[in-house]
């Protein structure tokens, strides 16, 4: 998928029209050398906070939110999302969810101590008018969490398919920076992770998810193969 393509409504509606795609995608990621997945410390980080009202923008399936909430079981938790097949996964575990835009937050004005952004600041169409909007719903004193990807991240699958990095708006390189044009403090963990593959069917079909034309181009191999990722968790305030 081209970085154009990453912020595309048409694009990203079809990307996210059910969410076999992202379980896909999902379902090959583990530890790297340190043995940290991102996801324990998104989750970790939130909870550390003791929150009382958590908003999430893209929820996804809704497995982060439902993490969140079964370890802070008095938080006031609202998910949103643009997908209706991602926002009927996220309430079918009993999370309260919505469709709606992440520059439109239903929700009042400084009435969250947290706000989670996972994976998916790379996706808006208007960044600069998201984070505003993040830090409008924020509590004085309130934490923005957020994930997102390092321009290395899965290079080696891409290149070996005739593809490139994929750089978009919001890299793990270029997050911070942005950030700091909205909040005062800005921390940032880097944690590499693994993506493997028990053979050539299955990188393919992780390809197919996002770019059909890499998953053609992919050479065949045998046997099992993994690749390096590149991930950081950013925390502002």
């Amino acid at each position: 998928m081209h970085r154009t393509a990453m912020t595309t409504p048409g694009a990203m509606s079809t990307q996210y029209a059910s969410t076999g795609r992202l379980a896909t995608r999902r379902g090959v990621w583990g530890p790297g050398p340190e043995g940290i997945a991102p996801t324990d410390v998104l989750r970790e980080t939130v909870v550390g906070t003791a929150p009382h009202a958590v908003v999430e923008i893209g929820c996804g399936t809704g497995l982060l939110a439902r993490s969140i909430i079964d370890a802070l079981p008095w938080v006031t938790f609202l998910a949103i999302d643009l997908s209706p097949a991602m926002v009927e996964s996220t309430a079918s575990l009993g999370v309260p969810a919505v469709v709606a835009a992440a520059h439109a937050i239903p929700v009042p004005d400084q009435s969250c101590d947290v706000a989670v952004a996972a994976w998916m600041l790379y996706h808006v169409p208007d960044l600069e008018c998201v984070l505003t909007e993040l830090r409008r719903v924020l509590r004085p004193g309130g934490t923005l969490v957020v994930a997102t990807n390092g321009e290395s991240h899965l290079a080696g699958l891409l290149r070996e398919a005739g593809g490139e990095p994929l750089v978009t708006q919001f890299t793990s390189e270029v997050a911070g920076p942005l950030l700091r044009h909205h909040f005062d403090e800005v921390t940032q963990r880097d944690i590499e992770t693994r993506a493997s593959f028990d053979d050539h069917a299955a990188a393919a079909a992780y390809l197919a998810t996002f770019d059909e034309g890499l998953a053609r181009a992919l050479p065949h191999f045998d046997g099992p193969r993994s690749y390096a990722g590149h991930t950081a968790i950013l925390t502002a305030r």
